[in-house]
C-alpha cells in the first residue's frame, strides 16, 4: 500500500454481477494518494487462462458502457526500471476520457510474460503464439486513472506527468503480481 511517497486505499469491491460480467480470476483496485495531493487509481486484472467468454477485454468495452467517453487517444512512450533495475521504454495506451464534467487520464496496457502490449490486436497475437509455444494464456491488464483537475492544456499535462511518475514507480514490482 506504499509506493515511495504514494499511499493506498483500497477502493471498495466489485459488485458479483461485475465480476461475472470481468471475467478476471484476481484483481485489485486502489487509489494512491501524495502529501502534495495528486491522484491515481490503479487497477490490476489477471487472468489465469483465456477462453471463450473469460478473455481480458479493453477498457474501451467497459468505460463507455458506465458513462465515460473517450476524447482523445494516442500511445504514450514511459522510461522504467523493471525489477531488476534495468532501465527499459515501454509503450502503453493514453486516453483522455469524460463523463459529464469529469475528465480523466487513462493509462492502460496489457501485461503478460515480462511483456507490455498497448495494442489489442498485438495482444490477441501474443495470446494466440504463447499458447502455441508455452502452453499458456495467462495474461494481466494494468490501468492507470488520474484526474484532469482543469480543461485547461496545463490541467491535462499535469494529470499526464502524474499518471508517467506513478507508472514508473508501480512498474518495478509488477512481476511479484503478474506471473513472468
Amino acid at each position: 500500500m506504499m509506493l515511495g511517497e504514494w499511499t493506498g486505499r483500497q477502493d471498495p469491491p466489485m459488485t458479483t454481477e461485475e465480476l461475472k460480467i470481468l471475467g478476471a480470476d484476481d484483481y485489485t483496485m486502489r487509489t494512491y494518494f501524495t502529501p502534495q495531493r495528486r491522484v491515481a487509481g490503479l487497477y490490476i486484472g489477471f487472468w489465469e487462462t483465456q477462453k471463450r467468454g473469460d478473455t481480458v477485454h479493453s477498457p474501451l468495452n467497459c468505460l463507455p458502457g458506465s458513462g465515460w467517453q473517450p476524447l482523445s487517444h494516442r500511445y504514450q512512450t514511459i522510461a522504467v526500471r523493471d525489477a531488476d533495475d534495468v532501465p527499459r521504454e515501454i509503450e502503453v495506451n493514453r486516453y483522455v476520457i469524460q463523463k459529464g464534467l469529469d475528465r480523466l487520464m487513462v493509462f492502460y496496457w496489457y501485461h503478460s510474460h515480462d511483456r507490455v502490449i498497448a495494442s489489442e490486436y498485438a495482444g490477441k497475437f501474443y495470446l494466440v503464439a504463447d499458447a502455441i509455444r508455452m502452453s499458456r494464456s495467462d495474461t494481466g491488464i494494468v490501468r492507470v486513472t488520474t484526474p484532469i483537475n482543469d480543461s485547461t492544456a496545463s490541467g491535462e499535462a499535469d494529470a499526464e506527468r502524474t499518471s508517467v511518475e506513478f507508472v514508473q514507480q508501480i512498474f518495478p514490482i509488477l512481476r511479484d503480481y503478474i506471473p513472468s
